[in-house]
């Protein structure tokens, strides 16, 4: 599996709509879908800082590791 990004369960527990952070992120929500589905390849720092920042977490909160 590689990296899995849990965004959907932070966002959960934060009450927030996926249109809601993408806009405050200032990312398109097809780009955030991209993302909360494991579909990305790649995310910029800033990114996940703007993540991080707006739903009050550690980017260990939305990316985990798991063996292949």
């Amino acid at each position: 599996m590689g990296i899995i990004v849990n965004l959907d369960v932070m966002m959960a527990k934060r009450k927030m709509s996926a249109g809601e952070l993408a806009e405050r992120v200032g990312i398109t929500p097809a780009n955030l879908s991209i993302l909360k589905n494991n579909k990305a390849k790649a995310i910029r720092f800033s990114t996940l800082e703007a993540i991080c920042r707006e739903l009050s977490c550690q980017p260990g909160d939305i990316l985990e590791f798991e063996e292949e």
